[in-house]
């Protein structure tokens, strides 16, 4: 079987107003996907204008990239690093006092390698309160992280990441308890 890209077709997938996806890039290369670091009270304004779910005193740094905003939740005192990549094609919900480490990634979209025309797929993301996402690190399509679990730096979850628990490596695996 060889992929033929020229039968992809994801027409069943809406991700929202044309208008409002266009108006969102440009905010989100303005305030996030940059070097200035304008002050995460804004940031989360114009999250939610655009209908993002943010808690009280979420901290972003720069270079923030988010697909879809309408599609995320965050709540209290979390912190989103530099670099982090959020790609909401499904919703994202990340817990209160969660850490996200600079550059890592946040996925809900993939395709179908099984199928030649490389079908997309979407699931939703949680992560939970207390998580700790490492440096680097990747949250594959449907994974959910249990309270207080840990993605050490540069691991790649490709399973849910049970409660009090650390994984590391590419797939991550259980290491051991965190508390």
């Amino acid at each position: 079987m060889i992929v033929k890209l020229n039968k992809y077709d994801n027409s069943w997938y809406n991700p929202g107003n044309f208008l409002k996806r266009i108006l969102w890039y440009c905010f989100n290369n303005i305030f996030f996907n940059n070097q200035i670091l304008f002050p995460s009270f804004l940031k989360s304004i114009i999250l939610r204008i655009f209908g993002a779910k943010i808690g009280k005193k979420v901290i972003f740094m720069q270079n923030i990239n988010i697909k879809y905003p309408w599609n995320l939740e965050i709540g209290d005192f979390s912190w989103i690093g530099e670099g982090v990549w959020i790609q909401s094609l499904g919703k994202i919900k990340i817990g209160k006092n969660v850490c996200i480490s600079q550059f890592s990634s946040i996925i809900t979209g993939s395709h179908n390698y099984k199928k030649n025309n490389f079908d997309l797929i979407v699931k939703d993301v949680v992560i939970n309160d207390g998580v700790w996402i490492g440096a680097f690190a990747i949250v594959a399509p449907g994974v959910k992280c249990e309270v207080n679990s840990v993605l050490a730096v540069s691991s790649v979850a490709t399973i849910n990441l049970k409660e009090n628990s650390i994984y590391q490596g590419n797939p991550a695996i259980f290491k051991r308890k965190r508390f």
